[in-house]
């Protein structure tokens, strides 16, 4: 072997060595990316859940806890206009809501949530009314 040969094979693996090195550079960029991504994802949905653990445990420990989702908005303040009461079909309704049995059901369970939180009174079964006046 002369060496020629010998500086020739060389270049031929030092080439393939700085291709497999480019290669292997433009994954890691690429995966330095991902990762980097998707830790800001993971660090986002930490302070999220933090944020509505929080939330919920203040709402639902509170000495009177108020209600912030927009159903139970929604919900109150169609209660808000009538003196008589109303049944969860009756509120489904006014809310524009199809009283089909699960949408009855669950404006149902609502209701009844409100009335263990002491928002509402059943004073008859199934008619529900705003609590007079929370203290």
């Amino acid at each position: 072997m002369n060496i020629t040969t010998v500086l020739d094979l060389i270049t031929d693996r030092e080439t393939a060595a700085d291709r497999t090195a480019t290669r292997l550079r433009e994954q890691i960029t690429t995966l330095t990316t991902e990762l980097a991504r998707t830790e800001r994802e993971l660090a986002d949905l930490a302070t999220t859940r933090t944020t509505l653990r929080a939330l919920a445990t203040a709402e639902f420990t509170a000495d009177d806890p108020t209600i912030a989702s927009a159903p139970y908005q929604q919900i109150l303040a169609v209660l808000g206009t009538t003196t008589s009461g109303m049944r969860a079909k009756d509120i489904c309704i006014a809310l524009g809501v199809e009283p089909s049995p699960k949408h009855v059901e669950s404006a149902r369970a609502k209701l009844k949530r409100m009335v263990n939180r002491k928002i509402l009174t059943e004073a008859e079964p199934g008619i529900f009314t705003l609590t007079k006046k929370r203290t």
